[in-house]
């Protein structure tokens, strides 16, 4: 799942369509990507939701996250940002880690941001609670 950052298109040729040239942004790895398609095609869009967690524990040595859900269950099936399958963990990862771990070592409530889209989920932000 991507988030479009530029779209150039390309006038039609002697035989062919015209062309839309796509820049876009991964959701999760931050990757940039490209794609170059005709405009008489239709582009798959994804469902992107964004909910928001309360944080009950955080392992910097395993990566395991446990959250609350609204209805007061734990959601235990997320890792820590800078836990990637694929490819090196951003900048932003390392940070939303940092501050994990840090409140998680002070006690102070925080929350998460948990971003989902195709089947995959990833925390991507923290919200801390001001009391």
């Amino acid at each position: 799942p991507c988030k479009c950052i530029e779209v150039s298109t390309s006038k039609t040729g002697k035989h062919g369509h015209a062309k839309a040239h796509i820049v876009a942004l991964d959701i999760f790895t931050g990757k940039k990507l490209e794609d170059l398609c005709p405009t008489s095609h239709n582009l798959d869009v994804p469902f992107v939701k964004r909910t928001e967690y309360q944080l009950l524990t955080a392992d910097g040595d395993t990566g395991e996250v446990s959250l609350l859900t609204e209805s007061g269950e734990t959601k235990d099936d997320l890792n820590l940002p800078t836990v990637v399958k694929v490819g090196e963990p951003t900048e932003d990862d390392k940070k939303v880690t940092a501050e994990i771990l840090e409140s998680v070592e002070k006690g102070t409530d925080i929350f998460v941001i948990v971003q989902a889209a195709c089947g995959e989920e990833k925390i991507i932000q923290t919200k801390t609670t001001s009391g």
